[in-house]
């Protein structure tokens, strides 16, 4: 049977007798019970009824104070993490920086913001942008910055991300629009990062943001839709322009060591054979030196000596024989094979000659000069 069907008489949940519907109990006699239990702790009589007089009692009171100073008082402890750097605020005013590890703060006096210092942040950047001959070119950039200063990072701007956003942008639109789409596309990809990244720290150091500029990476721009298949060709064969400059390169370089090796060679021949014919020129000197006496004692001799040495190195170089016959067509025996050798044998014979040209002394070098004389003239009798 519920409790509230006629004829109930348990008690209702709310301590009703009867089963008559009158609602919850007054919050001032569920007090007035807690009191009682309590041995009126809180104030009021513990024995008496419902109608005396309520209020706290000085040790309730006191109670009360030491247990929410004890809450107070733990609620104040806080941990700053290795990375991240602590901002003071005191009734709204910034006050001081806290390191990482255990502290403690009054709760409601001050607010601490912690902000990570060595966290590597990324902000992207994208849009099409028109170039400086005028072509409309999409650029993305990706810009990687760290606090270091977490006051002005807080309180220097109402969003220190976007003001950062909004400077990229205006940095990258104003190199663009200085830079051609060829080189945008091609080789001057780096220029644009690097002067990009000086523009952007030249924009945001007047605001102190409280970060610093790690790096800009600069992602592959890309030309519209529209043309880019025009813009793969001309890429393609900027890309072929390159490679074969640097196989232009690769066959000079191997190429250069082989000719100068041959130059160097025709020096040291070329040197070779200026120091022969020096020494040439030099023993030749020295000899018409050292003929000299003879040729001042016996002036026809020497003059005779020397042209028939001239005729038989003359001659003695060609492969033809003359042969003189008198009066006559009778068959000659020509030992070809023994005038061969003795032909080959000559320059021996010249040199041995020469060292009997050379006057041993110089008193002697008249009568040398007259003996040879003499024999040529008995041999030319006999011929």
């Amino acid at each position: 049977m519920a409790w509230n069907e006629p004829g109930n008489k348990d008690k209702d949940p709310w301590g009703n007798k009867g089963g008559k519907e009158q609602g919850p109990p007054d919050l001032s006699d569920v007090f007035n019970d807690l009191n009682k239990k309590f041995g009126g702790l809180f104030g009021g009589k513990s024995g008496g009824s419902n109608k005396s007089g309520g209020g706290l009692s000085s040790t309730g009171f006191v109670l009360l104070l030491a247990l929410a100073a004890v809450v107070w008082g733990v609620s104040g402890f806080y941990t700053i993490k290795e990375a991240e750097r602590g901002v003071v605020l005191r009734f709204g005013l910034v006050s001081g920086q806290v390191g990482p590890g255990l502290h403690w703060k009054p709760t409601f006096v001050d607010t601490v913001l912690p902000v990570d210092v060595e966290a590597i942040r990324s902000l992207p950047a994208a849009g099409f942008m028109l170039t400086k001959d005028e072509n409309v070119v999409r650029v993305e950039m990706d810009v990687q910055y760290r606090v270091i200063e977490p006051e002005h990072y807080l309180f220097s701007a109402v969003n220190p991300a976007n003001s950062l956003s909004h400077a990229t942008d205006s940095a990258l639109r104003y190199v663009v629009g200085h830079t051609t789409m060829n080189d945008l596309l091609t080789t001057g990809r780096e220029v644009v990062r690097q002067q990009t990244e000086v523009e952007l720290k030249k924009i945001i150091g007047a605001y102190n943001l409280g970060f610093v500029i790690e790096d800009v990476n600069f992602l592959p721009a890309r030309p519209p839709e529209e043309v880019k298949a025009s813009f793969d060709d001309a890429i393609a064969a900027q890309e072929d322009e390159e490679r074969y400059i640097r196989e232009a390169e690769a066959y000079a370089l191997s190429i250069e060591p082989q000719a100068r090796g041959q130059v160097r060679r025709l020096e040291q021949q070329a040197k070779a054979y200026k120091e022969q014919q020096t020494l040439k020129a030099t023993g030749e000197v020295a000899r018409f030196t050292k003929l000299l006496p003879a040729y001042q004692a016996a002036k026809e001799v020497t003059r005779e000596r020397i042209y028939l040495e001239t005729i038989e190195e003359v001659y003695g170089n060609v492969s033809k024989i003359m042969v003189d016959v008198d009066g006559g067509n009778n068959m000659m025996y020509l030992p070809l094979d023994q005038i061969m050798k003795q032909h080959r044998a000559m320059p021996k014979q010249r040199s041995q000659l020469d060292n009997s040209l050379v006057p041993k002394t110089t008193t002697s070098s008249t009568s040398d000069a007259q003996r040879a004389y003499s024999r040529d003239a008995s041999r030319q009798g006999r011929n």
